[in-house]
């Protein structure tokens, strides 16, 4: 259970199934039994179309590489996350990337950023639709100690301000602890779990 508003981190060896979990609360995997709920909608019950709807409108996603397409400008990827939700505004888009940092950097293209940059790209890019839940898939395991901690940091101030959730995998115990809770895994189950002291 992942409270509105909460920042959960998973933690576990490779093949503990973190990246599994990810995958079934984001609706790109099914479970093969049991009960799948997530804002209140049963993801078992939806269709492969409506799965794709769910995670159009609910749902935001950091990959740990940016997966941004290379020719394309930092504004126009973040405008082409738009266009699968409703409609592309330049406005809204240029927005997104003043908000992570980036108004200055909007007509570059993936190749001229640093890997912090891209990273910001990705998190305007995940947010620009206004989703309820975010999913970070080791969002910070290419980026050196600086870029973490600043990539973090804006998560922080975005989840306090859109009050949405937030699910993050990371092998990286001090990435862990920017959560408010840390479930560690094993083997597809959860072992233990933590909370951040208050």
């Amino acid at each position: 259970m992942v409270a509105e508003g909460e920042w959960l981190t998973a933690m576990g060896h490779s093949g503990s199934g973190k990246s599994t979990l990810l995958n079934l609360v984001g609706g790109l995997d099914r479970p093969s039994g049991g009960a799948l709920s997530v804002g209140g909608t049963d993801l078992l019950a939806l269709s492969e179309d409506g799965l794709a709807r769910f995670r159009r409108d609910f749902v935001g996603i950091i990959f740990q590489q940016h997966h941004l397409i290379p020719y394309p400008t930092a504004l126009e990827n973040v405008m082409m996350s738009q266009f699968f939700h409703s409609v592309s505004d330049e406005a809204e888009a240029r927005l997104a990337l003043e908000r992570v940092g980036l108004g200055h950097r909007l007509k570059n293209r993936p190749s001229e950023l640093s890997g912090g940059e891209q990273q910001r790209v990705c998190i305007a890019r995940a947010i620009i639709n206004s989703p309820k839940l975010l999913l970070g898939d080791e969002p910070t395991g290419n980026l050196d100690h600086k870029s973490t901690a600043m990539v973090l940091e804006l998560l922080q101030e975005l989840r306090d301000e859109e009050r949405f959730s937030i699910v993050m995998v990371t092998h990286n115990q001090e990435v862990a602890s920017w959560g408010d809770r840390t479930i560690h895994m094993d083997d597809g189950c959860v072992v233990r779990e933590e909370r951040k002291r208050s």
